[in-house]
């Protein structure tokens, strides 16, 4: 035998022994698939808020393999009478379902009360803060989570438009029921409006007239709730040009589409869903909208992973993009109905919020009825803006509920 020949042979025989001896390789563990469910208080495709959820629970299943969700949309007394969450909850604990997603502040209550008699079911009342050691109605539940997107700032974006684009200083504020979310973004809408009224359009402040008129619950429940569309005519009807919604649904926009058809010089902000202007895309200025997505597959991905922890969760805006859907938790869409200057100038504005040389929960802020709420040079604290207990002075409309 050659040396040549010995030689090959001399490493085959060391490579087989090395490989012999080398343990073998691991497989990589692959996820145990998941279904969640998703529990809407609106239709699936009502082009806002309820939406806007569906869509989240869609990115899950396009992003985690072997994850897949079910859904009941439109609980709500008026579309399915007599249904209650607990009976929805047996439903899809039967179907072996164990992560559970309740969308609405509507539901904070009764998931509150169904979490503790469904131990082995985790689950999440997204705008909820019931989590929130520090907030006022903190529960010590093993089971139950919540998160909620910082809108306060795309809010203050629409007010922005809102305040740029009007001609008669007139603007109306369209919203659904009165509570501390609901208070707390329509406040947001009027320090946006009014902060680029005075900065940028060079406005006296007073001149600026923000109404606000609530319909009883997030959409239109005929005999129940005050008609939006009604609601929506009757701002214009009383020379306000601008519509900013904060309905989970689009009469706004839709009224304000067939009156600019009409000629008149109207235009209205959408709300809650990315794609919210598409109904009167000429009408509309923009659409503050969720980003669920991230914090969807972030909470889906923690239960199936068995570190999920009960949280309360406020997330933000990607400052640097905020159209960013793997990111950000809200955004906003310029409308066609916004000029390219006011685009601009509100690009500023937005550049201004995310690098910390805008910050309008700085003081003073003054509540309607005269009360200091936030001294000057102090800045509100998450649970002062989280509980704002008015409407903001400069406003008009209801604070609170009739008793």
């Amino acid at each position: 035998m050659s040396k040549r020949v010995l030689l090959v042979v001399t490493i085959f025989v060391i490579a087989g022994i090395i490989a012999a001896c080398a343990p073998a390789p691991t497989a990589t563990p692959v996820a145990k698939p998941i279904t969640f469910g998703v529990v809407l208080v609106g239709p699936y495709n009502d082009h806002g808020w309820s939406e806007a959820h569906y869509t989240a629970a869609q990115y899950v299943k396009s992003k985690l393999p072997g994850s897949d969700f079910i859904y009941i949309d439109k609980l709500n007394p008026a579309d399915r009478p007599g249904m209650t969450l607990e009976q929805v909850v047996n439903d899809m604990k039967s179907k072996g379902v164990r992560l559970i997603l309740t969308t609405s502040d509507d539901f904070q209550t009764d998931t509150i009360a169904i979490a503790p008699k469904f131990p082995d079911i985790t689950f999440i009342n997204a705008s909820g803060d019931s989590a929130w050691k520090d907030g006022k109605n903190y529960k010590d539940i093993k089971n139950l989570g919540n998160f909620m997107g910082k809108m306060e700032y795309m809010k203050m974006v629409a007010g922005c438009a809102a305040a740029l684009s009007t001609q008669t200083g007139k603007m109306g504020f369209l919203g659904p029921l009165i509570n501390d979310e609901t208070r707390r973004l329509a406040d947001a809408a009027y320090l946006g409006a009014k902060y680029c009224w005075t900065t940028y359009a060079k406005k006296n402040a007073a001149d600026l007239k923000f109404d606000v008129k609530w319909i009883g619950f997030w959409f239109n429940i005929p005999g129940v709730t005050l008609d939006p569309t009604k609601v929506a005519n009757d701002f214009f009807n009383a020379g306000n040009d601008v519509v900013i919604s904060g309905i989970d649904t689009t009469e706004a926009l839709v009224v304000t589409g067939q009156r600019q058809a009409k000629g008149e010089k109207v235009w209205a902000v959408s709300y809650d869903y990315k794609e919210g202007c598409n109904e009167a895309p000429n009408a509309c200025l923009g659409v503050p909208y969720f980003n669920w997505g991230p914090a969807y597959l972030k909470t889906v991905k923690e239960f199936q992973a068995g570190t999920w922890k009960p949280s309360w969760d406020w997330n933000g805006p990607d400052w640097a993009n905020l159209d960013n859907p793997d990111t950000g938790a809200v955004g906003f869409t310029f409308g066609k109905g916004l000029t390219d200057a006011n685009k601009t100038t509100v690009q500023q504005f937005i550049k201004g919020l995310g690098d910390g040389s805008i910050n309008l929960w700085k003081g003073p802020i003054t509540l309607q009825d005269g009360t200091v709420y936030v001294k000057e040079g102090a800045v509100a604290t998450d649970k002062e803006i989280w509980y704002l207990p008015q409407l903001l002075q400069g406003m008009t409309g209801q604070s609170a509920p009739t008793k």
